[in-house]
């Protein structure tokens, strides 16, 4: 394997501050959900992670559920890690989190001490880490006290098995409560991971304030809508896409002619500002200083390279923003 001397890596990435902390994360950060479980092959997780790697991409983030199956993207990152990043590990954040069902029986979902402590116990074993750079709850639990969701992450933090906590689709008004529990616990929210893009946009409303207000960093999910913010769907929908698939994630439901209509327009403007649609879209959500990072999916080392080749072009004038604006709010 041949990567590429550290500082070649680190020109084509742009680094950004991590709310008020020390951490600077990639522009860029690379998701394992999709296409690192039992059903990918090994080999095309090994040439992806390689490749994220040469491209200044150091943020592996995944979750104790990815797959699938559930534990599976943790265990096969493993052994990737293993075979050929350990020699880099200190150049990784390397990022899990628990929230969401795993094991059968009350203790295997939600917030509770008892949940997410043996949850990063498990996934630390299924990756051969002795610690997490970032540890996130995953989701609130509407029946666990946040105290005492709050008191395990500062709890897992003072063990050694985290660096750092963050917390992901929290609404504004329980984020800020978090938030504050964790300060006065002594140990900050490094990050919030909410779900962000040009037709997701409820972050704007309160989220990304409460978060600058607090020292908060910020990392989007799911940026190019689930693939809606790229070329895939302009002729409508492939037979071999995610949307015809039956995924739960996308379904032909949500790729509606007036969404259609939106895309083309969008693509247009991406087209004049010389960028694919998806670069555009990473772009606009890294706009300005609101958000740390974004975080992508990919198949394809091609995907990749799009996505670091937006940041040649990721300024927007106020033209542009108000034709953005236009077309979205054209159609209901």
């Amino acid at each position: 394997m041949v990567y590429l001397a550290s500082g070649d890596r680190y020109q084509k990435m742009e680094f950004r501050r991590c709310g008020d902390s020390g951490l600077k994360l990639p522009a860029i950060s690379l998701g394992l959900w999709h296409n690192f479980g039992d059903a990918t092959l090994i080999e095309n997780s090994r040439q992806l992670l390689r490749h994220a790697l040469d491209l200044g991409i150091t943020h592996f983030d995944i979750a104790n559920n990815y797959g699938p199956p559930p534990g599976s993207a943790e265990r096969n990152f493993g052994r990737l890690l293993q075979e050929d990043f350990l020699p880099y590990r200190d150049e990784l954040i390397i990022s899990t989190k628990a929230g969401y069902t795993m094991w059968d029986g009350p203790y295997g979902d939600w917030g509770s001490r008892k949940y997410l402590i043996a949850s990063l116990d498990q996934s630390l074993r299924r990756m051969g880490l002795d610690y997490v750079d970032i540890f996130y709850h995953h989701r609130p639990d509407p029946e666990t006290p946040l105290k005492e969701t709050m008191r395990a992450l500062d709890h897992i933090v003072r063990q050694g098995k985290a660096l750092y906590i963050g917390l992901s689709n929290y609404p504004a008004d329980l984020a800020r409560q978090a938030i504050g529990i964790l300060n006065d616990l002594g140990t900050p929210c490094l990050i919030h991971q909410p779900k962000y893009s040009l037709f997701e946009r409820w972050v704007e409303d309160e989220l990304l304030t409460v978060l600058q207000q607090e020292g908060v960093g910020s990392i989007a999910f799911s940026p190019l809508a689930g693939g809606q913010l790229t070329d895939r769907y302009l002729n409508g929908i492939p037979a071999d896409s995610r949307a015809a698939s039956g995924s739960r994630f996308l379904n032909p439901d949500q790729i509606t002619d007036e969404k259609l209509a939106k895309v083309r327009k969008l693509n247009e403007l991406a087209i004049r500002r010389g960028q694919k649609l998806s670069q555009m879209a990473l772009a606009w959500v890294l706009r300005g200083d609101k958000v740390t990072s974004v975080l992508i999916g990919a198949s394809k080392t091609s995907q990749l390279d799009d996505a670091v080749g937006m940041l040649a072009n990721r300024q927007f004038n106020d033209a542009e923003c108000a034709e953005i604006d236009a077309i979205l709010n054209s159609v209901k």
